[in-house]
């Protein structure tokens, strides 16, 4: 079995950090990666591409590797948004409200805060958004 490389511990424990700070979340190592889910539903998780594998992943970020990458849900489909198809972004295909972003030095963890935020909402139990809304803002 080959063995695939992890993301940068680093860039899993920022992670973590937002997203464990949101009610009922749950963290789990994925079939590749980490990632973190509210209800059943993956709204965020981080993946290392590397040799062009995940597959999947190096499509959609037009990359071979190494390159270490977060998919989070948007509120409304990714393609409508326009910052969303250029970099550090990507679009995935495998679902309309998908997008891709490119972990390096050079990321605005503000960003990556808001976006596994608004995706957290996107897929949560609607009685925990309304929480989230009314302590996190």
């Amino acid at each position: 079995m080959t063995r695939h490389p992890s993301p940068p511990q680093v860039f899993i424990d920022k992670l973590r950090l937002f997203c464990l700070d949101l009610p009922e979340v749950v963290e789990e190592q994925a079939w590749t990666g980490t990632r973190w889910c509210i209800a059943r539903k993956n709204f965020a998780h981080v993946v290392m591409i590397a040799d062009g594998w995940p597959p999947a992943y190096a499509k959609a970020a037009e990359s071979d590797g190494p390159l270490c990458v977060l998919t989070f849900r948007t509120p409304r489909p990714a393609a409508e948004v326009p910052r969303f198809a250029r970099p550090p972004y990507f679009l995935p295909r495998w679902w309309p409200d998908i997008v891709g972003m490119a972990l390096d030095a050079r990321t605005e963890w503000d960003d990556v805060d808001r976006h596994v935020a608004d995706s957290y909402r996107t897929l949560a139990p609607k009685r925990l958004v309304q929480w989230m809304d009314a302590n996190r803002g």
